[in-house]
């Protein structure tokens, strides 16, 4: 049977002033009316019934996540008692699962993702639940044809095509610097790694202690008293003893089993305020305005205002604006990864009622 894994843990720190701890970005709508962990829900409609949902987050999300996700229940809202990357994620996830269901096929995702059209997400999702029931030992991923030599995002590079559509991995390949990724463009046998997965539960489990044994031991600890008053207090002794790492070091590129699905829908992973640009129309001077604003001789530039604040510029350019009622952000639009920077600054300054 299959079911749904949303990965919501992440802070979106890139997202500041408008993520926050309390609010990450998973949490907020970017888009459309509905928050982006709430499409990630609604994406799987009606294949996936709420009942056959797991969502796993930070311990202080919980409350969060169940206002967002009703239909989803309490106990499949998985509380990490530390931040330990995607793979100890995957991991608990996979176990609870391959407990209640020893069939269970996965289909993992991210919280804070944008993909389109629904119709072909799903047909997606059901060509990659045909290659694991086919061969059940296979690990499938998302492949998504490049637009653009992005450098934002890994790379997965294909070889021998299995049958229409689906193809044998050759290599995974870091984010590339931007003479790399128009190699990669150029060759035509490079897509974006989405980070999106469908696999049995007991296959990645079975991955995992192979390949990632310090992560097995502790899962293996955790099994043995689920559904038993040890639980959260195993839980917080084991997962902080797990290693930090992603999925993809972790198993995918030690394993000879991986197939990659191309991916027939539009997909953005909303990493950044860049991802505005993407997402909503942009005037003739190539800006891109979300809320009350007024620009006079200024291009290429990124607004967002809320509460009916209006935000003026003169004479700029290529430059990120965002007013929240409580910090305001002006940032050059050219350093994505800058705001990164800058929340750790604030924190180290002691303004830890901003973030």
């Amino acid at each position: 049977m299959l079911h749904a894994v949303i990965m919501a843990g992440g802070s979106g720190t890139r997202f500041w002033p408008l993520s926050r701890q309390a609010l990450p970005k998973q949490f907020l709508t970017l888009s459309g009316e509905r928050s982006l962990i709430q499409s990630a829900f609604d994406r799987c409609q009606p294949n996936i019934p709420g009942e056959r949902f797991w969502v796993v987050t930070n311990a202080s999300m919980i409350s969060t996540t169940i206002s967002h996700l009703p239909g989803v229940p309490s106990s499949h809202l998985l509380a990490e008692p530390c931040a330990r990357n995607t793979a100890p994620c995957v991991g608990l996830a996979a176990m609870l699962l391959a407990a209640e269901d020893p069939d269970a096929i996965m289909l993992v995702m991210p919280a804070d993702h944008i993909i389109a059209p629904i119709e072909k997400f799903q047909a997606a999702v059901q060509a990659a639940v045909d290659v694991v029931e086919e061969d059940p030992e296979r690990l499938v991923l998302f492949g998504v044809p490049p637009t653009s030599p992005a450098t934002g995002f890994g790379y997965i590079e294909r070889q021998k095509e299995l049958k229409p559509g689906v193809f044998e991995v050759a290599s995974f390949r870091e984010k590339p610097d931007q003479k790399t990724a128009e190699e990669y463009i150029r060759q035509g046998t490079f897509y974006w790694n989405c980070g999106i997965f469908v696999w049995k539960a007991q296959t990645i489990l079975d991955e995992l202690e192979k390949h990632q044994p310090d992560i097995s031991k502790q899962l293996n600890r955790l099994c043995e008293v689920i559904s038993t008053p040890d639980w959260d207090d195993t839980l917080a002794d084991t997962f902080p003893h797990m290693p930090s790492i992603s999925i993809d070091y972790a198993v995918l590129e030690q394993s000879s089993k991986i197939a990659m699905v191309e991916a027939p829908f539009d997909w953005d992973d909303v990493g950044s305020w860049e991802a505005m640009s993407r997402l909503h129309s942009s005037d003739d001077a190539s800006n891109t305005i979300v809320g009350p604003a007024c620009l006079v001789d200024s291009k290429d530039c990124i607004v967002r205002s809320v509460n009916g604040h209006v935000v003026t510029l003169l004479g700029m350019e290529n430059c990120i604006v965002v007013h929240t009622p409580d910090a305001t952000l002006v940032a050059d639009r050219s350093d994505e990864n800058a705001v990164r920077k800058l929340v750790a600054t604030l924190k180290e300054q002691g303004y830890d009622n901003v973030l």
